[in-house]
């Protein structure tokens, strides 16, 4: 094995919901998030550092899109009421504050969502590279910006793909700048620019002035999963006329919102020793044996410079035909190596239709 780690892709964005079933099915027929990889009910008792000290009973669901980008891990508690924001969040409140969903036709998405009566906010619009995008809400409050990508995989049912990323608030942007590159490979800039932008303006606080950075990595991914994963980008946010809150400020992981960001890797050894070298050291982490039900991996978190949660997994064992009993176990194969085309394809089966 390598003495490296490596990163295949943001595997998935976990969103806290009050309702795992529902919220499943709206991404399934808003953004196409419509096969299940794996659903579990069980206890979270590994996380006790960010829930209050106490495991809790939750219910998750990670679905992805086959048509490429990152998956959705929907996650809802069960032996507690997930607990939203007690505060409006407004652009630059530390965390991640939206997150970025890419697809092939910026004007395409927007009328279509616009059909569907979603609560787009604001109109299309124009980011600050002069690239089309608008931003909708989910029903539960929850930040969407829809992005154009040229990072494809398969074929799904609708114009976007997965998540490609997310817009992050921070304190200091050249320290977090530097933790995204230097442990997460973040390390191109596409654009770094201050001032009030357009695209902001209907969000909350976007009147105000920003520092806005978006960074993509400019090593291809590797992995198992990484042709499906695919290419990514993170946007950091600065505000400088007000003291920016935490997101999930007196909340546990899990509430109500963009809980963490997860990477799919290889090698947590090796991740373990960068991130404690680079000043940042594992917070949770699971050991080798974790097991979700129909899927099984090893997983930990580390906070970024604002304390927002980024999580690893290396995935050991995940289902490929469930109908058929058919497992994928990835131990017994050089885990850079990216999976055939047709096996991923093979999840296509397990798609959820309405």
């Amino acid at each position: 094995m390598s003495q490296h780690p490596t990163i295949a892709g943001i595997q998935q964005i976990g969103i806290g919901v009050p309702n795992v079933h529902e919220a499943f099915k709206w991404y399934r027929q808003h953004f196409g998030m419509d096969i299940p990889i794996f659903e579990e009910a069980a206890e979270a008792n590994l996380m006790l550092p960010y829930t209050g000290g106490k495991p809790h009973q939750r219910h998750a669901i990670l679905a992805i899109n086959m048509k490429g980008g990152g998956g959705f891990e929907i996650w809802q508690y069960t032996s507690r009421t997930p607990q939203p924001a007690a505060f409006d969040l407004q652009i630059g409140d530390l965390g991640f504050f939206c997150t970025r969903m890419k697809t092939s036709d910026v004007k395409g998405t927007y009328e279509f969502l616009k059909s569907k009566n979603v609560n787009i906010v604001g109109s299309l619009t124009k980011d600050a590279a002069g690239n089309d995008t608008f931003y909708l809400r989910d029903p539960w409050n929850n930040l969407f910006q829809i992005v154009k990508s040229n990072s494809w995989f398969g074929k799904g049912l609708q114009l976007t793909g997965g998540p490609g990323g997310c817009m992050v608030g921070v304190s200091d942007i050249d320290r977090s700048k530097k933790f995204y590159a230097d442990i997460l490979g973040y390390d191109t800039v596409v654009y770094d620019k201050e001032g009030v932008f357009d695209d902001f303006s209907t969000l909350p606080g976007g009147n105000q002035k920003t520092r806005r950075v978006l960074l993509k990595h400019s090593k291809p991914r590797e992995g198992a999963f990484s042709k499906l994963l695919g290419e990514s980008e993170i946007e950091l946010v600065k505000v400088y006329d007000r003291t920016p809150k935490k997101i999930f400020s007196n909340r546990y992981w899990g509430d109500q919102g963009f809980i963490h960001m997860c990477f799919d890797i290889t090698n947590q050894a090796a991740m373990k020793k960068l991130c404690a070298e680079k000043g940042y050291p594992y917070t949770v982490d699971s050991g080798e044996k974790f097991d979700m039900g129909e899927a099984a991996g090893h997983f930990s978190y580390i906070e970024d410079p604002d304390g927002a949660l980024i999580e690893f997994v290396e995935t050991k064992k995940i289902p490929i035909m469930k109908k058929l009993g058919w497992y994928l176990d990835l131990r017994k194969r050089d885990a850079r190596k990216p999976l055939p085309d047709w096996m991923l394809k093979a999840l296509k089966f397990n798609r959820v239709k309405d």
